[in-house]
């Protein structure tokens, strides 16, 4: 239990009965009537963003989240199987809770996994990643650094707008958040 004066960004809360991380909060002390703590709280599992006011003192329940390094090993259908470095133990993870990010994890890639009571909560990946394009339509002859766009298939299968002047076989960097290129590598 801590109050609401203890507030810190990145906090997980425990708020009937689901986790909730806190984006940013702000301490109020209006002139008249008493002070309240103004968050912005976002669900853990379901990614979904709420305002909520609390009086400030008020006790809340925090939840503790581990959070480890592990790599990610293969693809077994619907799974993704990840490797604790330290204690070698392998876990299963569901397509659903690894999310968008599926589409540029690249096999021995390090991950951060969230856990909350023993069950994995979120994987998140590194900020950036260097694929491989496999598949693009070719340059032509003109095309620029500045205009336009086209779609690019990489070695884990995910696709993602590069400038024209990109070609097969080029090594690129991705922001895994948003799925944008962000040159080559």
């Amino acid at each position: 239990m801590a109050t609401t004066n203890d507030l810190k960004n990145g906090m997980v809360l425990n708020l009937d009965g689901q986790l909730w991380s806190v984006v940013t909060f702000q301490h109020v002390k209006p002139g008249k009537g008493g002070a309240f703590v103004r968050t912005t709280l976002k669900n853990v599992t379901s990614g979904k963003v709420v305002d909520r006011t609390f009086n400030a003192g008020t006790k809340v329940d925090t939840a503790t989240v581990d959070r480890r390094q592990m790599t990610y090993l293969y693809n077994d259908g619907s799974d993704y199987i990840f490797m604790d470095g330290e204690t070698f133990d392998q876990l299963e993870i569901s397509g659903a809770l690894v999310g968008e990010g599926a589409k540029f994890l690249l096999e021995n890639t390090d991950v951060q996994i969230a856990m909350h009571e023993g069950k994995p909560l979120y994987v998140e990946l590194p900020t950036t990643v260097e694929l491989t394009i496999t598949e693009t339509a070719p340059g032509l002859q003109g095309d620029r650094s500045t205009g336009g766009t086209k779609p690019a298939t990489v070695e884990t299968g995910g696709e993602v707008q590069v400038p024209l002047f990109v070609g097969n076989g080029e090594k690129i960097k991705i922001d895994t958040r948003d799925g944008r290129y962000l040159g080559r590598a």
